[in-house]
């Protein structure tokens, strides 16, 4: 057996035991996962943001001897700020360290998902992926009706006419309504521009619901140039990089389970849980609660 094999078949963490030399030899592509919604994290329930994948992604792109970065992509999308920040993160480290960047779509890249995919200079998927949804969308109850019948008085005060805007509890104001609109054509707008400036000439644009928030499947998507083709994260980058490439997924430093449940103010610098951070934690969440910010 070749002496490639042999070395890429030690665990990451012997791989140190290997002399610097024959480590050299071997093609690396660091892997960043982002799964899940992307926003505010929620107990329980974590989600991706600008300040959780800020040092993974450093670690990614920092990796010596790193050929590519790969980002494995499982979002149906989330926050347009947190989308934007993120996209724009991989961007800059890309340019910075010179890196070409791929990006692979497990079940879905769709809206905030698929804005974070463009940051890669390819785009690949599975066949049954979703990938798409470029739109956005704002959506909630209105239960004004309801509390009336049961004799239920809502009271809201607020400093700021337009502070308690779309209060589900009350009557839907047209105006709102068409300030919402605006708002969302705004952040469509930034939206379509940056899946143009990304995916250039590949867009097949007489497709008329390109930027209608529809999504497609996999083959669908490669079609209309939202991606470049069909394949799993595995089989593109042996292509690419020979049989011999090693893949590194970069993961975050696991806080403890109570620091997971109130939020990373309840850690202090060793990771470990602070008590007083603790309290912090807690009286924020209730007062998030109070004020709906």
């Amino acid at each position: 057996m070749a002496q490639g094999s042999l070395i890429s078949r030690l665990p990451e963490r012997l791989q140190f035991l290997v002399p610097a030399r024959f480590r050299a030899r071997l093609p690396v592509v660091p892997v960043v996962r982002l799964s899940g919604a992307i926003g505010m994290a929620m107990p329980l329930r974590p989600g991706l943001s600008i300040t959780q994948l800020a040092p993974v992604l450093e670690r990614a792109f920092s990796l010596k001897g790193a050929k590519a970065v790969a980002l494995v992509v499982n979002s149906p999308g989330g926050s347009p700020a947190q989308s934007h920040l993120i996209f724009r993160r991989i961007r800059a480290l890309a340019e910075e360290k010179k890196l070409p960047v791929f990006a692979f779509v497990e079940d879905a890249a769709a809206s905030g998902g698929y804005m974070i995919a463009c940051a890669a200079d390819e785009i690949f998927a599975d066949p049954s992926s979703i990938v798409g949804s470029i739109g956005v969308v704002s959506a909630g109850f209105g239960f004004d009706r309801l509390i009336e019948r049961f004799g239920i008085e809502r009271r809201v005060y607020t400093a700021g006419e337009k502070k308690a805007m779309l209060d589900p509890f009350q009557p839907e104001d047209p105006r709102d309504v068409a300030r919402l609109k605006d708002l969302q054509r705004h952040i469509h707008e930034v939206f379509v521009g940056l899946v143009r400036s990304r995916r250039g000439a590949k867009l097949d644009e007489t497709e008329p619901d390109l930027f209608s928030g529809a999504f497609w499947v996999g083959e669908q998507a490669v079609r209309l140039g939202l991606a470049d083709g069909v394949g799993d994260i595995r089989t593109i980058l042996r292509q690419r990089y020979g049989d011999e490439v090693q893949l590194r997924l970069i993961e975050p430093p696991r806080p403890p389970l109570l620091g997971r449940l109130l939020g990373r103010r309840a850690l202090g610098e060793t990771g470990l849980v602070d008590p007083s951070a603790m309290l912090g934690a807690l009286e924020e969440r209730a007062a998030w609660a109070r004020l709906g910010l």
